[in-house]
């Protein structure tokens, strides 16, 4: 499909799209097939039914009612889904108990108290009585502060003891 200078107008639109179908057409592209009639664009075609899957012949030796299977393994969906597991209890996964959650140290307390004070000074800067000229800055301040101490708390670089030059941690 080559294009020459001056044809990107719209004018070239259909031109285009005619050129765009007839190499789709030359690769096989929407062809039909030997059996089918010919669509057009203004009849539409009408799809026949899909054709209804084959009966189930229940399992081997059986007369009577039919078992269908589940996904060609003989067993019924019924007993897939709402019999009893099939391991055993002993093979049940119990989690370990978790470690203890550290105590919290006097860092914590200061940055949740600065945090506090932070949002009570920007929310409601009557409660303390003081203007929201001032209260605002300080309200920003506050929070900044406990942002930046949060932040200083972050262990960086091994946990104490380890030998940095063993490789990955677990």
């Amino acid at each position: 499909m080559s294009r020459g200078p001056g044809k990107d107008g719209p004018e070239d639109v259909d031109a285009t799209f005619a050129e765009i179908v007839a190499d789709l057409r030359a690769e096989g592209v929407g062809l039909l097939s030997e059996d089918e009639d010919t669509v057009t664009d203004t009849e539409p075609k009408k799809l026949d039914p899909p054709p209804k899957p084959p009966e189930p012949t229940g399992t081997a030796g059986t007369t009577g009612t039919a078992d269908p299977g589940w996904r060609g393994g003989g067993t019924s969906w019924d007993r897939t889904m709402f019999a009893e597991d099939p391991a055993s209890d002993d093979e049940h996964f119990v989690p370990p108990e978790p470690p203890p959650l550290p105590r919290p140290r006097k860092g914590a307390f200061v940055v949740l108290l600065l945090f506090i004070v932070g949002l009570l000074l920007l929310i409601i800067p009557g409660f303390i009585g003081i203007s929201q000229a001032v209260a605002t800055p300080l309200g920003i301040l506050a929070l900044a502060t406990a942002i930046a101490l949060l932040l200083l708390r972050v262990r960086q670089g091994p946990p104490p003891g380890a030998d940095p030059s063993n490789g990955a941690q677990v």
